[in-house]
């Protein structure tokens, strides 16, 4: 769930002759009076919240809802009261944590059974956290303590309350109950019947139209949109349905990390997944043999995602991995994907050119997809013909004319692209050069005056060549056709909101600097960790790469038997700037952390 940032953090409440009365709801004429009070804002502000239309008519919206949809400022710094300036300022009085209610850490299964709905939803509290000797329950009304006997009696623990902002505690309490609910039912539900055939290529899932969560008889279809708007909405690059036994696990990954954020009876996980089957057009009869599909969706603020699915079976079921592919990352400029200055100058030169082949590479999910995408994006211009061959389309885009592999009827990737070739392209992108006859496929797709832009799985820019020579294409070949290959890592981005400034530890800087090659700066960011990032101290990812342009001296190395340390090192004397150093930039300029950068670059390397 993407935070709002907050604008500032409130003072600590003062002591005060005017306070909040105990045991009672909070009152808009009441904070209105205290802010008053407190020199927070002015008489002509507080008289216009009163008068507002939500002001005036005592709604049932909550006082500090009302406040923050005025957009008033403080009266002294001019800081925006927004509504988490305002949580935190009510935590403050109440002399309560302030959080941000983080749902992937969430135990709903336990949320849901402890108290009723319509108890929590009567008290505006939620329960976020549940030990053995406490519960810890959010609270928009923490002057409102009529419910803590009753709770703390009824769960024999101890009741331990926090602050949360009102929207929050309000649209968790919807979807925590509606998708137990629809879990609950679910259990004794042959869900299967509940969608029907799809007849076209890709299904298009409209998520939030379907109301309330377990609103009617069709739970599992509620329960998985309600799963993949939520993985929307967490910035999730993968879901994970894994089946167990008795209970199945629901696993996102945030940030190249997974998370277990929900937990299934078996038999309803195993209705979501085929469920799911559906909607990506397989065969949901055969549960022996892996399969492949794909969605695409449209959010409830109206964007498009696509979603690639992939089952295989396991000991208690089927597994099904979804990868989520937003379209809007492909239209990010090179220097917000992670290209320096000079590295999108060079990456511009490769791909800028009416021929020869360009290779991505690196481990699976180090954001080669989106390297290329981003790229395509960029060159497709209405006077060109850009193709592309992919296992699977993994995003479609009007600009290109894409076509899938079909092993079933022998269309590979070498037949792809020698298919392609008779569809006059300019840009020819290839999904991955797995075997001989793909490379040789798309060396002749260069020779013959097209420009290809492919992946390789490989550690680095240099052993690509050497992987191609192994394949068994011809070095002449290579020599004549490699116009640049890229290698690349995914890092997370130290969160903005929290990263502070630290004294590098020079034992791991001398892993990240190969003992002293590179200069230790001398100060670096660290990951703190705050309610924008999870506590995790980072924030999103960013990229970070090896870039090679073949220069007329590095092709008179590739020759078969080619000598990879000495290659790797007349590389490093042309100019290149390996993985380690573009990473190392990267934690000087304070983007990411040493100890992140070691999580994708090993020791030894």
């Amino acid at each position: 769930m993407s935070a709002t940032p907050v604008s500032a953090t409130p003072p600590k409440a003062p002591p005060r002759a005017l306070g909040f009365t105990a045991n009672k709801r909070l009152d808009l004429d009441e904070v209105l009076a205290i802010l008053l009070a407190e020199g927070a804002i002015a008489e002509p502000e507080a008289r216009r919240v009163r008068t507002s239309p939500r002001g005036h008519g005592r709604s049932e919206l909550h006082p500090l809802l009302v406040v923050a949809n005025a957009k008033l400022h403080h009266a002294r710094d001019g800081t925006a009261l927004t509504l988490d300036w305002l949580t935190e300022w009510l935590a403050a009085h109440a002399e309560l944590p302030f959080v941000r209610i983080d749902p992937t850490r969430v135990d709903v299964n336990a949320v849901g059974q402890l108290v009723t709905a319509q108890y929590a939803a009567r008290h505006r509290i939620l329960p976020i956290a549940i030990e053995h000797h406490a519960i810890t329950v959010a609270t928009s009304e923490p002057f409102d303590t009529r419910w803590i006997d009753d709770l703390a009696q009824v769960t024999r623990r101890e009741v331990r309350r926090v602050v949360a902002n009102p929207l929050d505690v309000n649209r968790y309490l919807m979807e925590f109950y509606g998708v137990t609910r629809a879990v609950a039912r679910a259990k004794d539900a042959k869900a299967d019947d509940a969608a029907s055939k799809l007849l076209n290529f890709e299904q298009l899932l409209e998520l939030g139209k379907s109301g309330e969560v377990g609103a009617d008889d069709q739970h599992v279809v509620r329960i998985v949109d309600w799963l993949l708007q939520y993985a929307y909405d967490q910035r999730a690059s993968d879901i994970h349905l894994e089946p167990r036994r008795e209970v199945s696990r629901v696993r996102f990954r945030i940030d190249g990390v997974l998370h277990k954020v929900f937990e299934l009876p078996t038999p309803v996980m195993l209705a979501v997944t085929s469920r799911i089957k559906i909607l990506g057009r397989m065969d949901i009869a055969e549960r022996r043999r892996p399969q492949d599909g794909r969605i695409k969706m449209r959010t409830q603020g109206g964007r498009e995602v696509e979603m690639r699915l992939s089952t295989m079976p396991t000991a208690f079921g089927e597994k099904c991995v979804m990868r989520i592919f937003d379209p809007e990352l492909v239209l990010r400029s090179f220097s917000q994907l992670g290209f320096s200055a000079d590295e999108e100058a060079m990456w511009r030169q490769m791909v800028e050119r009416p021929n020869g082949i360009v290779l991505v590479t690196g481990p699976t999910g180090s954001g080669k997809t989106t390297t290329l995408y981003t790229t395509l994006k960029h060159l497709a211009t209405p006077d060109l013909n850009v193709c592309t061959i992919e296992d699977p389309i993994e995003m479609v885009a009007p600009e290109f004319n894409q076509m899938q592999v079909q092993h079933q009827i022998d269309l590979g990737f070498a037949a792809g692209v020698r298919t392609l070739l008779r569809q006059d392209p300019d840009i020819i992108m290839v999904g991955e050069i797995r075997d001989l006859e793909t490379a040789e496929m798309a060396v002749q797709a260069s020779l013959t005056g097209h420009l290809v832009l492919s992946t390789l799985h490989t550690n680095d820019a240099p052993s690509s060549l050497a992987r191609l020579l192994d394949l068994g294409v011809p070095h002449f070949l290579l020599q004549a056709t490699i116009a640049g290959i890229v290698a690349q890592r995914l890092v997370r981005r130290l969160c903005p909101h929290c990263a502070k400034p630290w004294l590098p530890d020079p034992a791991k800087w001398a892993l990240v600097a190969l003992d002293g090659e590179l200069p230790m700066p001398k100060s670096v960011m660290k990951a703190v960790g705050c309610h924008q990032c999870r506590n995790t101290g980072y924030l999103g990812r960013v990229a970070i790469y090896e870039m090679l342009p073949l220069t007329p001296k590095l092709r008179h190395w590739i020759r078969p038997g080619l000598d990879l340390p000495a290659f790797r090192a007349a590389c490093i004397a042309e100019g290149l700037r390996t993985l380690r150093q573009s990473a190392a930039d990267q934690v000087a300029k304070g983007v990411t952390t040493i100890e992140e950068v070691l999580t994708v670059l090993p020791v030894g390397e």
